[in-house]
């Protein structure tokens, strides 16, 4: 019986964090909405040329065909280095708005925290490694080696909205995924 009791507590706790998750995701879409609106009033107009390092299109698409964990583990770290980019290199132009990027860093600790509850820290997510070496070259290439020139960050900025923008689809396409698992239940 003892077997049973805890086979038991383990099925609950599996539909909790399953149900805690989908809340989460929930709340990831309005912040997430948030998130795009303040890189879009942070520092002025958008760059509109190409930037020195290539967005990860590729990364995206090898992302959407994992497991629904690595997903989340992508979308929860892909969250952090962003947080980290603007939170570390605070060499702004002066024109950018100092509450705006608070604001907007605030509203990525609350992306992730959503995220949180959904995703495990042991997971080992190669694209990961790969969307580190991806932020770790793009500050290289714009904001060292231009000495935080304004244009510069708006190459960031740019870039920081297409991931928002993709990480936003990929979150769409796993709550469409779960409604659609969840339907078929009912």
């Amino acid at each position: 019986t003892t077997m049973l009791m805890h086979s038991s507590v383990l099925v609950l706790l599996s539909h909790l964090t399953v149900a805690l998750c989908c809340d989460s995701l929930t709340q990831y879409s309005h912040y997430s909405s948030i998130s795009l609106k303040l890189v879009d009033n942070m520092g002025g107009q958008l760059s509109g040329q190409d930037p020195p390092v290539y967005f990860p299109y590729r990364l995206y698409r090898r992302i959407r065909c994992s497991r629904e964990e690595r997903q989340l583990s992508f979308v929860r770290e892909s969250l952090e280095l962003i947080f980290d980019l603007y939170r570390t290199n605070n060499t702004y132009p002066a024109t950018w708005e100092k509450n705006t990027i608070q604001h907007f860093l605030i509203s990525l600790e609350r992306l992730m925290d959503t995220l949180d509850q959904c995703v495990s820290n042991n997971i080992i997510n190669n694209q990961n490694i790969k969307l580190r070496k991806y932020y770790r070259k793009l500050i290289k290439r714009t904001v060292h080696a231009t000495h935080g020139s304004s244009e510069s960050w708006k190459f960031v900025m740019s870039e920081t909205k297409t991931h928002l923008e993709q990480l936003h689809l990929l979150v769409s396409f796993i709550q469409f995924i779960k409604g659609a698992r969840c339907s078929r239940l009912h």
